[in-house]
């Protein structure tokens, strides 16, 4: 019922966003210039901001068209490696004959698209052949190919591997940390020669007993049933994905909103004000942020609460429980790939030792091919993201991957 009274609300109110967005319209292009003229400029400026109140659902573009090497600018393409109902590998092909490093950047499938890692691509670029793990909105994917839960997570992570093939790199963001250390456990275990040749490990949820934070103790704080009662919904009869259940994306920038939302309030104040005063560069850097932190995917309902329960809950992963079709997942199993783990001084959604942990469950692993970097000053965005990312963590993760095994 949930879903329908969403969906149902979003559809009444589709009208009137887009009557403020053709009447901020018509006001720019005839006046460019309403800095001189209060009314109109407040008048453009509330219709866009109220415009821009609106969930997408759709996944927007990365806007990787080139990357600047060696001082020359080389064109860069979107290819899709392999194809999947819930995911796609996605390949940023160069135009260049070169031989770099082949990485999969492994991404949150946590309501936010891949598109999220978009300055983490474009960086990883300028030294590595870039694959990423491009997962689909499952609202639209049909009831007829099945559930996706966190096993299948971790087939795909496998089967993305053999894709790139041997001496291949993995770099898991966030979430998706457990899952890459347990496809690189399992792959490990087998002897595949597909193995991640390193594995980075960033900002990710391996032990939560560690530093526990807000996102942490919410999970804790209720049963998995409640969860499952209050969470999750049933995709309407308009998409393809009809009587899928899964965690609405709504539910989720709700949730995630309701954590700072006297500083997205601001945002939005700041957007109506800058838009009056005609400050355009600054008004866009708010309109860039939330068109990416508005466009929200569902999530199956299976994999949610199988992340909630396995992870935030039982903790299977650092007790040694964790299992992937009834397998036992065995860190230990790991010797031949090198471990990088990295967290963000001020990160309060994985807290510092919480990614850490990997480097314990990890035993087999040499000492001299495994490396942990806290980069200070930074929060949980800051670790694959902005400035310190590119100028203090990027160049440690890439002399890790040509150096580290």
């Amino acid at each position: 019922m949930i879903y329908h009274a969403y969906q149902t609300w979003s559809d009444l109110m589709q009208p009137a966003r887009m009557f403020a967005r053709l009447g901020a319209q018509p006001i720019g292009e005839a006046w460019p210039d309403l800095s001189g003229n209060g009314a109109l400029a407040r008048m453009r400026a509330a219709a866009e901001v109220f415009a821009r109140l609106a969930l997408t659902h759709r996944r927007p573009d990365y806007g990787i068209t080139t990357v600047t090497i060696g001082g020359r600018e080389i064109g860069v393409h979107e290819e899709p490696a392999l194809r999947t109902p819930f995911g796609t590998l996605l390949h940023f092909r160069k135009d260049a004959d070169v031989v770099q490093p082949r990485v999969l950047l492994v991404a949150p499938l946590s309501g936010h698209f891949a598109t999220l890692l978009r300055g983490t691509v474009r960086t990883l670029l300028l030294d590595h052949d870039v694959f990423v793990t491009d997962w689909h909105n499952v609202r639209d994917v049909p009831l007829w190919h099945g559930a996706f839960g966190l096993d299948d997570y971790v087939d795909h992570l496998m089967r993305f591997m053999r894709v790139l093939g041997p001496g291949a790199h993995m770099v898991a963001v966030c979430q998706p940390t457990v899952a890459a250390l347990a496809a690189t456990a399992l792959m490990a275990e087998d002897g595949d020669p597909a193995q991640p040749r390193t594995l980075t490990l960033m900002a990710g949820p391996i032990d939560t007993r560690v530093n526990p934070t807000e996102v942490n103790a919410l999970a804790t704080s209720r049963s998995i049933e409640w969860f499952e009662r209050t969470l999750i919904g049933v995709v309407p009869w308009r998409h393809a994905g009809a009587m899928r259940r899964v965690y609405p994306g709504f539910l989720q920038i709700a949730g995630f909103m309701s954590m700072n939302l006297d500083r997205h309030a601001k945002a939005f104040v700041d957007l109506f004000h800058h838009i009056v005063d005609g400050d355009t560069a600054r008004a866009d850097t708010i309109r860039t942020f939330y068109e990416e932190y508005f466009a929200m995917m569902d999530l199956p309902a299976e994999f949610y609460l199988e992340t909630v329960e396995r992870v935030f809950q039982r903790f299977d992963l650092p007790l040694g429980r964790l299992t992937w079709r009834g397998h036992p997942v065995d860190p230990a199993a790991i010797r031949r790939p090198s471990l990088l783990t990295i967290e963000g001084e001020k990160d309060d959604i994985c807290a510092v030792g919480q990614t850490l942990a990997a480097q314990d469950l990890c035993t087999a692993v040499r000492p001299y091919r495994r490396r942990h970097h806290v980069q200070t000053g930074v929060g949980h965005y800051g670790v694959f993201n902005g400035r310190r990312w590119e100028r203090q963590i990027y160049p440690i993760l890439r002399d890790f991957v040509f150096f580290g095994a």
